[in-house]
């Protein structure tokens, strides 16, 4: 079961192109979709009798897209009349887990940022009792969602998790450190204005605002599109929407993060950028002061 609350549809999208499987072998001959509004031949009555069905018979998977409005009610998302509350309420009941997927879902994303005028929060706020797990993004990738729901029915149990819910297969590393663009980090060569020589070379984004630094995800590893590219890849920095209050913490989006974590210790990119120039002038010096000895040891031996 499919549900969708205050979302725009993106992590939808994005399982309509998973590949591996593709959504068609999905929901045609792996699962059996009983409710999702967006893709449900069924509409009205219909669609509402094939949910309650769903959840009487029980041991089902509830995958939540879209954050939960509980402000004034929750009567900010309402779907036949009713509020996404009282909905996720009673499609949990009896489920043998639930999948949020999209930073929404999971933290409560855009909705949630300040000042969050409806109340909105993640699933994991709401639902108790049930086993929540999160796959954010901004959108899910598809794999992240195949892959969950592979393993939840060959073991019969969800992935290890994160302190944040979050499976350590697609979430245990930090974009950072799979990145392509890492080698340019360590060497301190960074892009400093869109379309710069460094930018067409493809050298490190950090100074730009690229959020990898301190975002966990497998974005470098899976990619998108069936692996072809992924944000960071095209030239376009990571926002770190995998992250809880992304919105808030990561924004604004195109200035940097002020320090970073994992070059031996914490250090700024300018600290880099001067600990490699001064490492080259000592270099240099150095290797000038040895030519000279190897010269003048050369002139005694002939002598």
């Amino acid at each position: 079961m499919w549900l969708e609350f205050q979302d725009c549809a993106g992590c939808t999208e994005s399982f309509l192109r998973a590949s591996r499987p593709t959504v068609a072998e999905i929901v045609l001959d792996l699962l059996s979709v009983d409710y999702h509004e967006t893709i449900m031949a069924a509409a009205g009555r219909q669609a509402e009798e094939a949910r309650e069905a769903t959840i009487k018979t029980g041991g089902h998977l509830v995958i939540v897209e879209g954050s939960i409005p509980i402000k004034d009610g929750g009567l900010y998302c309402c779907v036949g009349g009713r509020t996404a509350t009282e909905i996720l309420s009673e499609a949990t009941r009896g489920a043998a887990a639930v999948i949020a997927v999209g930073n929404c879902a999971a933290f409560g994303g855009l909705a949630a940022a300040e000042p969050n005028s409806t109340g909105a929060v993640g699933v994991r706020d709401l639902v108790k009792g049930v086993p929540v797990i999160n796959l954010p993004g901004c959108p899910v990738n598809a794999i992240n969602i195949t892959a969950t729901v592979v393993h939840y029915l060959t073991f019969k149990s969800l992935p290890e998790l994160d302190a944040w819910g979050r499976p350590l297969f697609a979430y245990g590393k930090r974009i950072h450190d799979n990145c392509e663009r890492r080698a340019h980090f360590d060497a301190g060569q960074f892009v400093e204005a869109w379309g710069d020589e460094g930018h067409r070379k493809g050298w490190c984004l950090y100074k730009m605002g690229c959020k990898g630094p301190e975002t966990y995800s497998n974005c470098p590893t899976v990619r998108w599109n069936e692996g072809i590219n992924w944000p960071v890849g095209a030239g376009h920095g990571c926002v770190g929407c995998t992250q809880p209050g992304f919105w808030d913490t990561m924004a604004p989006f195109y200035r940097r993060l002020p320090t970073v974590p994992g070059f031996s210790v914490e250090s700024t990119a300018d600290k880099i950028g001067l600990d490699l120039a001064a490492a080259a002038a000592v270099g240099v010096a150095a290797h000038a002061v040895a030519s000279s000895v190897r010269r003048k040891t050369k002139g005694t031996a002939e002598l």
